[in-house]
């Protein structure tokens, strides 16, 4: 089962919005097939497992990370290709709560004579594929926010400079997320400051679908994001538009039309307090199939995601340098919490260093608050 965890890893970030899987298959004490989940549409672990047979797989044991499919999805049912190569027993990391599965991948495999065993290293399966079990049991994406900051807690310097907090190694770890995840949502204030391209940079990648949260359009035309949006993905979420009242009908149609002919998508969403529902932006992101999203957004989409709840882990990179200035930036803005029993808890709380910086890493615990606070 390690060996098919340490497979499974192979398609992280080109499989999503599926889960990773791996799968090895034993017969007579040898590993005699491999096999994991390529990239989302291709063949599942099973089958690749089985195509990799060095020897006939009849009467063989197949460990798998993740309970075998019943259905027929982009590939036919792996449980029917388990079955056709007289597979003897199958040994399950974890259980698959898709309702499409659920269970009934280990049953039908039993009611055709094959012993099933579960729960095989159960905790690593089930962390691994994290991403996917919250998607699947909440239909929302599971965000990650991420921060650079400074040991005193700065993310600019007083002048607004941030260009680099941390070195070369912690940012190519930063890409490597970005490409795990299958989007990046950052505020329009964070365009507008930065002009960045919110791509991934590293070699054998693909691109997150950038998300642009954008209540009043404030986003340029000739922004990267925008210019780049035939050949990338992208966005722009922004109030719907009886909401959008501070923004003249005609100038707001012209501007709408403008994005889409570049090739921006747009979702209009309800507000509240003048901003965008994060709720709301969570439900019809997980419609559109995007399992999840790296928050890379500035102090005050940071504090609105954590005050809502949508956020499910948070890295801090911590460089070993202070910056000062009372009037420098810190990565969480908005009302704060009002006593120290209402902070953001994280628990499973990991630290590494990463180069010269720090990283900080946990889930979320709870949230400070149910109110969605401004996101720029």
């Amino acid at each position: 089962m390690r060996v098919a965890l340490k497979l499974a890893e192979r398609g992280r970030g080109f499989v999503n919005p599926n889960p990773m899987v791996g799968a090895v298959i034993v017969k007579d004490g040898r590993m005699i097939g491999q096999g994991w989940h390529r990239k989302f549409g291709e063949l599942h672990a099973e089958r690749n497992a089985l195509a990799d047979c060095t020897e006939n797989p009849t009467g063989a044991t197949v460990y798998v990370t993740l309970e075998p499919c019943c259905h027929q999805g982009k590939t036919p049912p792996c449980t029917d290709a388990l079955l056709a190569a007289g597979v003897r027993r199958v040994v399950i990391g974890a259980m698959d709560p898709n309702p499409l599965v659920g269970g009934r991948g280990a049953a039908i495999l039993r009611e055709h004579g094959v012993t099933v065993e579960t729960g095989v290293l159960k905790k690593e399966c089930e962390e691994q594929n994290r991403i996917f079990l919250h998607y699947i049991r909440s239909g929302m994406p599971y965000v990650v926010l991420k921060y650079a900051m400074t040991l005193d807690g700065k993310i600019a310097t007083a002048t607004g400079a941030s260009k680099w907090i941390t070195g070369e190694p912690a940012r190519a770890q930063v890409h490597a997320l970005r490409h795990e995840l299958m989007g990046i949502m950052v505020g329009s204030g964070t365009v507008l400051a930065d002009d960045p391209m919110l791509n991934c940079r590293l070699p054998d990648t693909r691109n997150p679908v950038r998300i642009i949260c954008d209540t009043r359009l404030r986003t340029p035309l000739d922004a990267a994001v925008v210019r780049t949006a035939g050949e990338q993905r992208t966005i722009i979420a922004t109030a719907q538009g009886q909401q959008a009242a501070d923004i003249q009908y005609k100038e707001r149609e012209e501007k709408l039309r403008a994005y889409r002919k570049m090739g921006c998508e747009i979702m209009e969403l309800p507000v509240q307090d003048g901003h965008i529902e994060l709720r709301a932006l969570m439900q019809e992101l997980g419609g559109l199939g995007i399992d999840s999203i790296l928050l890379e957004g500035g102090s005050s989409l940071n504090w609105s995601a954590l005050s809502c709840g949508v956020v499910n882990e948070v890295h801090a990179y911590i460089a070993p340098k202070i910056f000062g200035g009372a009037a420098a930036k810190s990565p969480v803005a908005g009302i704060g919490a009002a006593l120290p029993d209402d902070a953001v808890g994280l628990e499973d709380v990991k630290t590494e260093m990463i180069g010269g910086d720090f990283l900080v890493k946990g889930r979320v615990r709870q949230t400070g608050g149910e109110r969605c606070l401004p996101e720029s």
